[in-house]
């Protein structure tokens, strides 16, 4: 008994040290969310999210238009391909929309390191709840929601490869979007 309290008692401290270290959380990739609100209300449904970064929480009608809203999670395969394509989106916008992000359904570490490796930055929005895709009646992902500047929305329910999604940009917008 005696040998086996100093081992019981060192085996003890160090569990109690793995546990004191932490993995460090990935950071987050994403833009700051200010300046995305401003907007007079539109057509899409009363939801709030918080910034991914942290700090503000955006109340979603207030967004102001145009914007494209990607909601994806790093777990569904077609949004990891298309995510990419609205980072491209988002880097030839030149301030004529935003293009902002809805992480949804998603661990919050995977998320920021599925979007590190792909260099998307444009601000996101964390939904773990689901709750906006639930507001929207959206079952599948990704879902790619176009706020008009007069508030109009309209929701694209399939990935895009950049010409669709150009395409889109011109429909909802009126906007010419270099390829």
């Amino acid at each position: 008994m005696r040998r086996l309290l100093p081992a019981l008692t060192a085996a003890m401290l160090l569990a109690g040290c793995a546990d004191a270290v932490e993995e460090p959380e990935i950071p987050s990739p994403f833009a700051a969310c200010d300046g995305l609100t401003g907007g007079s209300g539109s057509e899409i449904p009363d939801v709030t999210l918080p910034c991914f970064t942290g700090g503000a929480e955006i109340r979603l009608p207030d967004l102001r238009g145009p914007a494209v809203i990607n909601v994806w999670g790093s777990w569904c395969g077609p949004c990891r391909e298309e995510l990419p394509v609205m980072q491209g989106l988002a880097d030839r916008a030149d301030g004529r929309f935003a293009v902002i992000g809805v992480d949804t359904h998603d661990d919050r570490s995977k998320a920021a390191a599925f979007a590190t490796d792909r260099s998307v930055t444009f601000p996101t929005l964390f939904d773990p709840e689901q709750r906006f895709i639930g507001a929207l009646g959206v079952t599948m992902l990704p879902a790619t929601v176009f706020i008009k500047a007069d508030g109009g929305m309209y929701v694209h329910r399939n990935a895009m490869d950049v010409d669709q999604l150009i395409d889109q940009v011109r429909k909802q917008f009126g906007v010419t979007v270099a390829r």
